[in-house]
């Protein structure tokens, strides 16, 4: 079941080779159905959301959203879609989400700024170049600082990737081309053991955005590490009730049979359990 993870830089040119390569190869491109979720999961509008990662939100938005939990539902989604398999998910922050498995190709597609401008003056039909240019860099910049935060990588950074492709020099054709034949490759073949490195990925996802939706644990940041039908959480909670909810919503997520709870209390929590600081 391929999965194929992709950037999306504005005037790239990504979606259009997203969009053959999921034709040629008959699978899902996700992009959309990520906004989707999260908007849901948040309760805020897909347009916030879409303003947000797009470094168009005003002063107000930027400061009450919770950007925390906008990583966690984005990573559950993106491990749920490549758990499911075959799927091209574009942009997401899936390049570097996916990266640790092996069978999973991340790949960028880029072209020079010139050329994306010129891509985005004739999508938004103007003639003020100064105008695309900035909407790009202001898109850039927003992508960058969201790497920079979420996986303190460098937004560009080749040795992030598996294929970097100038679509400026080679065609929307031969970039599907390429990105086919390294998806054959042996290095990407699925595995037993690649396969069980998605699933525990995507099984701490659920965990962690589970812990997120529910009200007691909400501001509970702790270490899950999944195994076969279990899950495994350490670190400091704030009093018993936290360490007991934390199990309680954990052990209700699918795929998980059993919970080894080793959370700790903070040192002063047992003289002082009902103080939140």
């Amino acid at each position: 079941m391929p999965v194929i993870a992709m950037t999306q830089e504005m005037g790239s040119l990504a979606r259009d080779v997203a969009q053959e390569l999921a034709a040629d190869m008959q699978l899902n491109d996700l992009r959309h159905e990520v906004l989707e979720h999260v908007a849901d999961k948040m309760h805020v509008p897909q347009s916030l959301i879409s303003r947000l990662r797009e470094g168009k939100a005003g002063l107000v938005e930027r400061f009450t959203t919770d950007a925390d939990s906008l990583a966690v539902y984005t990573a559950e989604e993106v491990f749920s879609q490549a758990e499911r398999g075959n799927v091209v998910i574009r942009g997401w922050g899936a390049t570097c989400l996916l990266r640790a498995v092996p069978h999973v190709p991340c790949v960028r597609i880029t072209r020079p700024l010139q050329k994306r401008v010129e891509w985005l003056m004739e999508h938004l039909q103007t003639d003020d170049a100064g105008f695309a240019g900035a909407e790009i860099h202001r898109s850039d910049t927003a992508h960058a600082a969201r790497m920079h935060q979420l996986f303190g990588v460098t937004w560009g950074d080749p040795v992030l990737y598996d294929l970097v492709i100038n679509a400026d020099r080679v065609s929307v054709a031969s970039c599907v081309a390429q990105i086919r034949a390294l998806c054959g490759r042996p290095e990407f073949n699925e595995t037993v053991q690649s396969r069980a490195m998605l699933t525990r990925l995507a099984m701490e996802a659920r965990v962690r955005s589970a812990l997120k939706a529910n009200a007691q644990t909400r501001a509970v940041n702790v270490t899950i590490e999944a195994q076969p039908g279990q899950v495994v959480l350490s670190g400091i909670v704030l009093n018993e009730a936290e360490r007991s909810a934390a199990a309680g919503v954990a052990a209700q997520v699918a795929g998980v049979s059993s919970v080894d709870n080793q959370l700790r209390l903070m040192a002063g929590s047992k003289l002082f359990t009902s103080a939140k600081y």
